[in-house]
C-alpha cells in the first residue's frame, strides 16, 4: 500500500507541474505606455485642430481612455499640450546640439553661413523625413505655434530658446560688424520659413501647379540653405 501511494503521489506531481506566475508589469512601464498613448492621440488632434480646437474629452476618445486618467497623469489640457511639445523637442534639440558641437570641433573659426544653417536646420528636417507620421504631426504643431500669436509662443520659448540663442551667437560670430537687429530679423525669417516648410501646408503645390511638393522636405531644406546663405551675406555687409 505504501508503494502504491508513493507511485500515485509521484504521478500527480508529474502530471500537474506547478505553473509559473507571469511577472506583473512594472508600474513605470504601464504608466509610460498609457501616457504615450494619450500623447499620440493629443498630438494628432492638436496638429489637425490647433491648441484651442481640442478638448480633453476629444483626447480621451482618441486615446480610448477615460478622461479621469488624463487628469491623473497631466492635470489639464495645457499640460498635455506642453508634454506633446516637450516629448519630441528634446530629441530634436539633442540632435542639433550634437551637430553644432561636431561642426565647431571640425572647422573651428572657419565657419560658413552654409555650415551654420545646415546644423540648425537639417536635424529637425531629417528627423521628420525619417521617422514618420507622429513627427509630421509634431512639425505641424510647431508651425502653428510659431506663426500664431495665440498658438504657443510660450512653449516655443520653453523648448527652443537655448538652441536658438546658440544659433544666433554663431550668426553674430560670422558677421561681428552687422547691426544686431539685422541678425535677429534674419533669424526670424529663417525661423518662419523653417516651421512653414515643416507644416507641409500644400500651398506651394497649388501655386506651382504641382511642380513643387510641400512634402518634399529635402528640397525645402536645400533651397532654404541656398537662399538664406545669400541673404545673410547681404546682412553681413
Amino acid at each position: 500500500m505504501t508503494d502504491i501511494l508513493a507511485r500515485s503521489a509521484k504521478t500527480r506531481s508529474t502530471a500537474r507541474p506547478a505553473t509559473k506566475r507571469r511577472p506583473r508589469r512594472a508600474q513605470a512601464d504601464r504608466r509610460e505606455e498609457a501616457t504615450n498613448t494619450i500623447l499620440d492621440a493629443a498630438e494628432k488632434l492638436f496638429a489637425l485642430h490647433g491648441r484651442d480646437g481640442v478638448t480633453l474629452k476629444a483626447i480621451a476618445t482618441g486615446a480610448n481612455v477615460d478622461s479621469s486618467l488624463i487628469h491623473y497623469y497631466f492635470g489639464d489640457k495645457d499640460r498635455v499640450f506642453r508634454a506633446v511639445f516637450a516629448r519630441r523637442s528634446v530629441e530634436v534639440n539633442a540632435a542639433r546640439v550634437a551637430a553644432m558641437d561636431a561642426y565647431e570641433a571640425r572647422v573651428g573659426s572657419a565657419m560658413t553661413i552654409e555650415g551654420v544653417l545646415d546644423v540648425f536646420l537639417r536635424p529637425i528636417y531629417e528627423v521628420v523625413i525619417e521617422k514618420g507620421e507622429g513627427w509630421v504631426y509634431f512639425a505641424a504643431i510647431v508651425g502653428h505655434a510659431n506663426a500664431s500669436h495665440f498658438g504657443g509662443k510660450d512653449v516655443m520659448a520653453e523648448n527652443f530658446d537655448p538652441i536658438v540663442q546658440r544659433f544666433i551667437g554663431m550668426l553674430k560670430a560670422l558677421a561681428p560688424t552687422a547691426p544686431p537687429e539685422r541678425i535677429y530679423w534674419f533669424f526670424d525669417l529663417v525661423s518662419s520659413s523653417l516651421t512653414h516648410g515643416l507644416a507641409q501646408t500644400g500651398r506651394i503645390d497649388d501655386v506651382s501647379g504641382g511642380l513643387c511638393k510641400s512634402s518634399d522636405l529635402a528640397a525645402v531644406l536645400e533651397t532654404m540653405i541656398a537662399v538664406f546663405s545669400e541673404g545673410f551675406r547681404s546682412v553681413a555687409r
